[in-house]
């Protein structure tokens, strides 16, 4: 007759107690608790290159006057016979030998100890044996994660991610984003067809089994993409005073930036001029506006994956400036020219 009892590894478990309905019954107990202080003497004594720690698992087997001889057995290994060790492992130790209780304990179990264990013992008329079995429980463990991966707008995205664990531990993915909800594959494997870049970002994975608390993970995903030009504005400014051009892209990698008036580039530090580019913005700057300096301007973003371009003006008091058309278009150059004064005039 044999019972099932559980060791979680780190957790103090129930005990479970199978009644023998037979002559001269033992009553068996298998448990598990933390090892108290004075069997991580015991054990630091038996060897010191181990720690105590985990659970314990304790089996006791009640005996009464009418047993002679008793004996722990692990399969058909003997572990102890009265007081006499058999084995070699030194996790095993004798907890007591008395009239009443024959008992030993397992300290930092794994899953090698699962199994049935035996108490056989000798009584004046025929020896009778009882068996426990131990099932060990293992906390998840992520084992194989994919890598951190780069890859282009539109292209399929293949993670995984591995887990050990007793009993098997369930995995799930999801996407860490303000915008996701819930979770996005319940497998080891999350495919993703035609990424975009709304889905870039962190992916992680967990593991659980209800043994411990879930283990998690994450993979970041990079997704690359050209530049998008989102904002460039013309902008109005006295002569004499300072005038700013600004020109805002997204893009993965960050784009680089050039600044042209007409068809000529603007160089850094040219006289007057100061051309500011950051991660995500280009700034152009004149510290004192003359009448020369008024006109179009054209803001180019490019990475490895393309380009687009953006143009605006800059311009004095009194001139008549179409604030839509001054606005950017990707792809293109949307050349803006000031009126001709005829045309002004005609227009009052």
């Amino acid at each position: 007759m044999s019972q099932r009892g559980v060791c979680v590894s780190g957790l103090s478990c129930p005990f479970t107690i199978p009644r023998l309905q037979e002559p001269h019954r033992a009553q068996w107990l298998l448990g598990v608790s933390s090892c108290t202080e004075q069997w991580k003497k015991q054990l630091g004594k038996l060897s010191r290159t181990r720690r105590a720690e985990g659970c314990c698992a304790t089996s006791r087997c009640s005996v009464d006057n009418r047993v002679t001889r008793v004996a722990w057995l692990n399969r058909s290994s003997i572990l102890y016979a009265g007081n006499d060790k058999w084995c070699l492992d030194p996790r095993v130790v004798l907890l007591a030998n008395t009239k009443t209780q024959y008992s030993i304990q397992i300290h930092d179990v794994d899953v090698y100890d699962e199994g049935p264990y035996t108490c056989s013992v000798q009584t004046d008329n025929h020896p009778k044996t009882s068996r426990v079995h131990l099932i060990v429980q293992v906390s998840p463990k992520i084992t194989e994660i994919s890598s951190d991966i780069s890859i282009n707008e539109g292209g399929n995205v293949s993670l995984t991610c591995i887990a050990t664990g007793r009993p098997d531990p369930t995995i799930t993915w999801r996407h860490i984003s303000p915008k996701a909800v819930g979770f996005i594959s319940e497998d080891e494997y999350l495919e993703i067809t035609g990424i975009t870049r709304e889905q870039s970002g962190e992916y992680e994975c967990s593991a659980s089994n209800d043994v411990a608390a879930p283990v998690v993970q994450r993979v970041k995903v990079t997704v690359n993409y050209p530049p998008y030009i989102s904002d460039a504005k013309s902008t109005g400014v006295p002569v004499g005073q300072k005038g700013i051009l600004m020109c805002e892209a997204s893009a993965v990698p960050s784009a680089d930036f050039q600044w042209y008036k007409d068809d000529k580039r603007l160089a850094e530090g040219q006289k007057g001029l100061k051309v500011e580019n950051k991660a995500f913005f280009s700034r152009l700057t004149f510290f004192n506006v003359s009448e020369q300096d008024y006109g179009n301007y054209t803001c180019v973003a490019s990475n490895q994956l393309g380009n687009t371009n953006a143009s605006m003006i800059l311009y004095g008091p009194g001139a008549v400036h179409d604030g839509n058309s001054g606005a950017w278009r990707r792809g293109s150059c949307a050349w803006l020219l000031a009126l001709p004064l005829a045309q002004l005039a005609r227009q009052f």
